[in-house]
């Protein structure tokens, strides 16, 4: 045993005896460090295995469903690293500001700004409504900016202050507005433009206020559809919750169907066209289509998306039964002159309505022209008396109105509807979410073939969704008979087809246009964070380029660790075996030695 001395003056001397390490103890440390680390290897090879494993979509679906909830809470405004936006539609009847928010965007650039809805400390969407719309400051234009003083200082007070200068701001309008003169609705966003920059200091200018077209409204509404649906995330190919598809390599976008009271629009997404079309279609197309890329470099083209988008004015509920019961009107007065009868000229003898229920009646009333009506619920025919509303042309390319319609791979495709496509399978028939047109068909036709005063006793009893009203009861077999025929013979969807989910709220929320409209304005502010991501990785973060992002090399790095080992522990072994070679020979001499001396001492 070796003895080492560390000797100090102050306060006193200490003395270590430390036993010499022998080949066998190295050894033994050398084999426990290369266990340890073969356990570690094994250890991240299982969890490589399971991250890219068959266990990976589920946990995504687990991961993606905690985001979700999370989109449930209040904004932290607290936190220094979200970032604000602001969207004001101004529509006919009035306008709506949202606010959105955003985290620093994750370096990727590949993927969008994660943006949401902000959320107030009681959890609810902050988002402020007032009337009228802004086109009634169309003879005052200078009080524009008045207009819209409550919901820009509503949304001050939910923006932090020191976030006030980066939130951008933008003034979108759309029906109202586009039914005004050109100088009038300049003269409105030139008084916005001028004074809202004096009084809010949030990030606006010129280009941030303007009055987009039905086709941009439609397109902004497909984009924060799929925004809400994960459909832009295209790293997730493997998706346990929803097995779309992949189109070119990138996930299957859904097409959106939203029929309100006035207006019809159908939006989707097209491949890039082969088939041969006419010059009038091939026209037709160029402005029925909208090609946009939604990344933020312009040289990456998985986030380029052409989408056929068109809106139909007067093919929405409402107005497709003002004009029902104009062209019932017409055709019953023009057959009692021609014939001589009186139908529908007094209760007595009304005109028999097959989309009303059994037995409710109901006077039109056209320019001081009045027709008595009954309803008698026959589905069926009253969806061949809506046929010629539809407009349809002859030509295969056509839909609605005769407007040029892309064409629909019905076998490879996903649509989502809005509004009275929900509304008339869910309010009183309770059927909404995936659609199936036999199983709609035979509700809708059960429904419209009961007794007026059975249905309503029904709605007092509470047997409706708590949506419903009298409206919905009375005019359900119209709108059914409606919403089928436009989606069938209108759209030529076929009437098995699978992929038509009814919705009003998406994962528990409502899915607004404007979300789409700061997704496509704000998408090349993530070149800010990348770059500011780029000179962090310069200056230190070179060692997770190199081994996080790439596992082979931090194997291979690994393995030649444990290569080295074992070439230390076969030198090692070399070493002991010409130690214990060299020092036999002494010791044989030391034998020799030592035993005659203890032969002399024990003598005589």
């Amino acid at each position: 045993m070796a003895r080492i001395s560390f000797s100090f003056l102050c306060p006193a001397s200490w003395y270590f005896t430390v036993p010499t390490v022998s080949p066998f103890s190295r050894q033994r440390v050398a084999f426990l460090g290369l266990f340890f680390i073969s356990c570690l290897l094994l250890l991240m090879l299982i969890m490589d295995f399971r991250h890219w494993g068959a266990s990976s979509p589920r946990d995504r679906q687990y991961e993606r469903y905690l985001a979700r909830v999370g989109d449930l809470e209040a904004t932290d405004t607290e936190d220094p690293d979200l970032n604000y936006g602001l969207v004001v539609d101004c529509g006919s009847s009035g306008s709506r500001i949202f606010v959105y928010f955003w985290p620093r965007h994750n370096g990727n650039p590949h993927d969008l700004l994660d943006i949401k809805q902000m959320r107030d400390r009681n959890s609810q969407p902050v988002v402020k409504k007032i009337k009228p719309g802004i086109s009634a400051m169309a003879d005052t234009p200078e009080h524009a900016s008045d207009y819209l003083r409550p919901l820009l200082s509503f949304a001050a007070a939910h923006v932090p202050v020191r976030k006030h200068k980066e939130t951008p701001l933008y003034i979108l309008c759309t029906a109202g507005m586009r039914l005004l003169p050109e100088r009038k609705q300049l003269a409105i966003l030139a008084d916005l433009v001028k004074d809202l920059p004096l009084e809010f200091d949030f990030l606006f200018s010129q280009s941030q206020a303007e009055v987009i077209s039905g086709k941009q409204e439609g397109v902004y509404a497909w984009i924060g559809i799929n925004f809400v649906l994960g459909r832009f995330d295209h790293e997730d190919e493997a998706d346990a919750e929803a097995p779309q598809e992949l189109v070119t390599g990138r996930r299957r976008t859904v097409g959106i169907l939203d029929m309100g009271g006035a207006s019809l629009q159908i939006a989707y997404e097209v491949p890039t066209s082969t088939s041969v079309l006419s010059p009038q279609e091939e026209e037709a197309a160029k402005i029925l289509l909208a090609e946009f890329n939604l990344g933020c470099d312009v040289q990456h083209t998985e986030h380029v998306y052409r989408v056929y988008v068109t809106t139909f004015l007067g093919f929405g509920g409402n107005f497709a039964r003002q004009r029902y019961e104009d062209l019932v009107l017409n055709e019953t007065l023009n057959k009692n002159r021609l014939l001589g009868h009186k139908t529908g000229l007094s209760p007595d003898n009304p005109f028999l309505d097959p989309c009303l229920p059994v037995g409710l009646t109901d006077v039109v009333e056209r320019n001081s022209q009045l027709l008595h009506v009954r309803g008698r619920g026959d589905w069926a025919a009253c969806g061949a008396m809506l046929s010629p509303l539809l407009a349809r042309s002859n030509t295969s390319q056509a839909s609605l109105n005769g407007i040029y319609q892309s064409p629909i791979d019905f076998n490879n495709s996903e649509f989502y509807g809005f509004s009275e496509f929900f509304y008339c399978t869910e309010d009183v028939l309770r059927i909404g979410g995936r659609y199936h047109g036999p199983t709609f068909a035979k509700a809708a036709q059960d429904y419209c073939g009961m007794a007026w005063s059975v249905l309503t006793q029904r709605f007092k009893n509470g047997l409706f969704s708590s949506h419903a009203d009298e409206h919905r009861l009375k005019y359900q077999c119209f709108k059914s008979a409606w919403m089928y025929q436009v989606l069938h013979e209108g759209f030529h969807f076929p009437y098995d087809y699978p992929n038509l989910q009814t919705a009003q709220l998406v994962y528990d929320r409502e899915v607004q246009w404007t979300l789409g409209a700061i997704l496509y304005k704000t998408r090349f502010l993530p070149l800010r964070d990348l770059r500011q991501e780029g000179v962090r990785q310069a200056h230190g973060n070179w060692f997770r380029l190199s081994f996080v992002y790439n596992h082979y090399l931090f194997f291979a790095c690994i393995l030649v660790v444990l290569l080295a080992i074992i070439l230390y522990l076969l030198r090692l072994r070399r070493i002991h075996h010409r130690q214990t070679r060299a020092s036999a020979p002494l010791n044989l001499l030391w034998i020799e030695e030592v035993v005659p001396m203890i032969g002399v001492q024990v003598g005589p």
